[in-house]
């Protein structure tokens, strides 16, 4: 395939929230995303610089966060499996709502899907109240639509409370 942005037929864009703030948490994001471009019928096409961010409606060390662009044939729900593979893997633990953790992956968009049901939400139903998504979105795709949501410059507007600093 020559031209990067020509999707194989069946394949979808998707865009995947990275996150952790215990132990080596950048390097475990760089792992990650290494691991990311191995998953089966899927590629990473751009990853975002990493950040630091204070928990957001939680407590515990600053968390570092990246978003993943990648182009998958994966459905959603298989994406999502391999996702929590990933975590798992990673040691994640979920003993309370928001608690610390080693590495968080939540599947943010998949295509144009719009879903919400039990097991997936999309888009993620928070994201878009989020800097640590959205300012790391936005450095992949400045223009991105979210469906249901609006447009990603419009969305960030309203951000400017949650500090957010971008590591070298």
């Amino acid at each position: 395939m020559s031209d990067p942005d020509r999707l194989p037929l069946g394949w979808s864009p998707a865009f995947v929230g990275l996150g952790a703030n215990l132990g080596d948490a950048a390097g475990m994001l760089r792992e990650t995303l290494a691991q990311l471009a191995c998953l089966p019928d899927t590629r990473l096409r751009a990853a975002s610089s990493l950040y630091r961010t204070a928990p957001l409606e939680a407590t515990g060390p600053d968390y570092i966060n990246a978003v993943a662009w990648l182009d998958t044939g994966l459905t959603p729900i298989d994406l999502l499996a391999q996702l929590q593979a990933l975590e798992q893997r990673a040691g994640r633990e979920r003993p309370y709502r928001n608690a610390p953790r080693t590495l968080d992956l939540d599947l943010l968009l998949h295509g144009d899907a719009v879903r919400n049901d039990p097991v997936l939400t999309l888009p993620h139903p928070r994201m878009h109240q989020r800097a640590f998504v959205l300012v790391p979105l936005a450095e992949l795709c400045p223009d991105l639509q979210v469906p249901g949501q609006g447009r990603l410059p419009d969305l960030l507007k309203g951000l400017d409370s949650q500090p957010i600093r971008r590591l070298a």
